[in-house]
């Protein structure tokens, strides 16, 4: 899918600052965002990318990382008509209300899910091997792709074949999990990035079946 959310490659946002020290939630609210998304039914980690995918441009670049978090959970209970239009804001005004005359409540302790395994079986093996000089495809699919827009058409190496998993590109739009063998393919820097790529570095990604073809 092309959109905001892919932003590798893209110019106008500047350098990627790192804070020293950067603690895990910058503000309390990150951290219940975090554990209402983390405790909602469901496992289907590719559908929850794909509906942060979708949302406006404003809404993706304004809200921060969190921000979309909640943002994609409070268009998907309204989809499911769990919430109806403006319930959200009628809420919130009535929560903020009552915690201003009452004493806040204790902190529960928060358990995470068990770890999810993406791992599964097919009858076949994999197409191409370590060594092996592959290309991506010129891959434009209408919803959610793990193909990120700055690595179409470009040529690289497999280092390493991965075992097959869950597919995200039909996962996310419910059309089952089409287990596909993943590849880490290394690519040099200046094959993704051209003469502003930093000399003599290279770039890992992994990558689906589907994505590639042999160069």
């Amino acid at each position: 899918m092309n959109g905001i959310h892919d932003m590798g490659g893209m110019h106008g946002f500047g350098r990627v600052e790192i804070a020293k020290d950067e603690p895990v939630f910058q503000r309390r609210w990150e951290a219940r965002v975090f554990g209402m998304v983390q405790t909602m039914p469901g496992d289907n980690i590719d559908a929850g990318r794909y509906s942060i995918e979708r949302l406006d441009p404003v809404t993706y670049l304004r809200q921060g990382y969190y921000g979309r978090w909640l943002a994609a959970l409070e268009h998907g209970l309204m989809a499911f008509g769990v919430l109806a239009p403006g319930e959200i804001e009628s809420r919130t005004g009535a929560q903020k209300a009552a915690l201003e005359t009452s004493p806040r409540a204790g902190t529960p302790a928060w358990i995470p899910p068990p770890a999810r395994d993406y791992v599964r079986e097919v009858e076949r093996s994999p197409v191409f091997h370590d060594g092996q000089s592959v290309r991506t495809r010129n891959h434009q699919p209408a919803g959610h792709t793990r193909l990120p827009g700055y690595a179409r058409c470009r040529c690289g190496t497999v280092v390493h074949v991965h075992e097959a998993m869950v597919y995200p590109d039909d996962n996310a739009h419910g059309r089952g999990e089409n287990p596909q063998y993943l590849y880490t393919v290394r690519f040099a820097a200046a094959e993704l990035w051209g003469e502003g790529a930093e000399p003599g570095t290279a770039f890992h990604l992994d990558l689906f079946e589907p994505y590639l073809e042999p160069a």
